[in-house]
Formats: structure tokens, sequence, C-alpha cells
């Protein structure tokens, strides 16, 4: 094997939404002083490593975009917006409490992946799409060390992607969970397409 691409898969920390308790998606949540705190210990652990990134690249959320650039700053990296790695677009669902969306619009019995979330957000297919693109885009740059902070959902495609796990229906398959800053850090060799899952912190 020659020198890989390494990529670091990293959630936003603590939002404003986990403290309201409801669906966040698209919200556009910031995050909470409690938030700020865990991105600021993320990156005291980062720079104990030695973990320096070439690039970070944010969700435009404003809750994955300030944590990464509360972490840029500590580690002395510039920060990139992509908005394709933004979390699932999950139209009406945005901001509302899980009771009030329950009541408003009941989970059907299937969903096939063609079909847009209550009609004005994503299937699942233009979900799977749009964030295998941004990873695509990532990989396209060649040898570096690259740091993506976005979102448990986003995340989970770019890990499927990454690993060849096929995309879920229904809400079935494969998932991985992504606590406030938790991060899974990936090797891929371009010249083999091997994917190595090195670290996976929950």
């Amino acid at each position: 094997m020659t020198t890989p691409i390494q990529i670091t898969l990293m959630r936003h920390a603590r939002s404003r939404a986990d403290d309201e308790n409801v669906h966040e998606g698209r919200y556009d949540s910031p995050l909470t002083d409690v938030g700020r705190e865990q991105v600021r210990a993320r990156a005291a652990f980062f720079a104990a490593r030695g973990y320096k990134p070439d690039a970070i690249i944010a969700s435009s959320l404003a809750r994955a975009d300030e944590t990464a650039r509360i972490i840029g700053a500590a580690l002395g990296v510039s920060v990139e917006t992509d908005p394709d790695w933004m979390e699932f677009n999950n139209g009406p669902l945005a901001g509302l409490s899980r009771e009030e969306a329950n009541a408003r619009y009941p989970k059907p019995a299937f969903r096939n992946p063609y079909e847009p979330f209550f009609i004005t957000g994503e299937s699942e297919i233009d979900f799977h799409v749009r964030v295998a693109g941004a990873f695509q885009r990532i990989i396209r740059r060649g040898a570096g060390n690259f740091l993506v902070v976005a979102h448990g959902g986003s995340l989970n495609v770019a890990l499927r992607v990454a690993m060849g796990i096929p995309m879920p229906v229904n809400r079935s398959g494969s998932w991985f969970h992504f606590a406030d800053t938790s991060f899974a850090r990936l090797d891929y060799y371009p010249q083999s397409h091997t994917c190595v899952l090195r670290e996976l912190c929950p």
C-alpha cells in the first residue's frame, strides 16, 4: 500500500436543539456553552496527539461551522465550508418537538428510498448522492489529511460510502453512533480502493 488519504469524520458538539429536544435536520441551531466546552476539550485532545489536518471542511449549518472554527483556531488550520455536508433535509420536521412532529406527521409504515421526506424534504437517494459527492471531492484532492465536521446523518452516509455498506431503506441496515464531538478516522488507499477504519471514538 502507498500513502493513504487520511480523513477524520467528526460530529459537531452539543447544540441548542439538543437541549430543546427537537428535530434538528435543517433547523439551524447554534452550539450551547456546554457544546463550546466540548469542542475546546476535543481540540486539546487532538493537540495532545499532535494531530493537525491540512484542511478542515465543515457543513454550513451553524452548529457544525462553529465547531469547526473553534477546532481550526486551536490547531491553526483554516476552515472551508461545503453545504453538501449538511444534515438530512427533514422538511417540515425541522425545529418541531418530538410530540408535535408525531402528531402532525405520523411515521408511515414504509417509505421507499426515492420518496421525498414529507414532500419538502430529501429522499434517501438524494441524501446519499449529495454526501457521496462531498466525500468524493475530498478523495480527488489526493494525498493529505482532512478533518470533516458535520452531522450524525451525513457522517453515517460518508462511512457507508467509504466502507462499501449498502444504503439503508426505511431505517433498516447499518448505523454508526456519533455523539457530541465523536469521530471516525479513515485511511483510503486510492490505488487499491482500500479503506481502513483506524479508529471509531463514539
